[in-house]
């Protein structure tokens, strides 16, 4: 028996320290970490990415050139988890300034993504510049500018940025 996700990292409880077990609360559910003392129960959450596809006044879109793992090396939108407590289209405008070095203004909502065995959710909205210069930050070796026809389709580094993208140049 294995934890939700085959995620075994949680091995003592929060509330009093004793030893956790894998135990199915509910038939047809994975199993959860569980108390085996107290029974406090831990529910194993995905965690809330978000992106932004940025365009300029030339319909260029910018991508940055991941810096960490996963994907080191491979190009992405500007995008990266939201904080507990941070409003969502708040937190896609914190990455694009943080990764690419650009203020945006948030334009409309591309759609949600989510994969078998992935923690992740990711949600993708449609911008543009207010202001700034399309630069590498911390987490980025490089920052572009590419034309739809140039997008590096096989350097991208997840199938959220792949297929995002497509229902980005594929919109109305």
């Amino acid at each position: 028996m294995t934890f939700h996700l085959h995620d075994e990292t949680y091995r003592y409880c929060s509330r009093c320290g004793n030893q956790l077990k894998p135990k199915i609360i509910k038939r047809g559910e994975p199993s959860r970490p569980t108390c085996n003392q107290c029974g406090y129960v831990v529910y194993l959450d995905p965690k809330v990415v978000v992106g932004t596809i940025i365009s300029n006044k030339q319909q260029e879109i910018a991508l940055v050139r991941r810096a960490i793992e996963p994907g080191y090396g491979m190009w992405v939108f500007p995008g990266g988890y939201v904080d507990r407590g941070e409003k969502l289209q708040e937190a896609a405008i914190r990455e694009a300034r943080e990764e690419a070095n650009l203020q945006i203004r948030i334009e409309t909502l591309i759609n949600l993504y989510s994969y078998d065995g992935n923690d992740a959710i990711v949600i993708v909205y449609a911008a543009t510049v207010v202001r700034g210069y399309l630069s590498p930050k911390d987490e980025s070796l490089d920052a572009a500018w590419f034309r739809i026809s140039n997008i590096p389709w096989s350097k991208l580094a997840f199938p959220s940025t792949r297929e995002a993208l497509r229902d980005y140049v594929n919109s109305p």
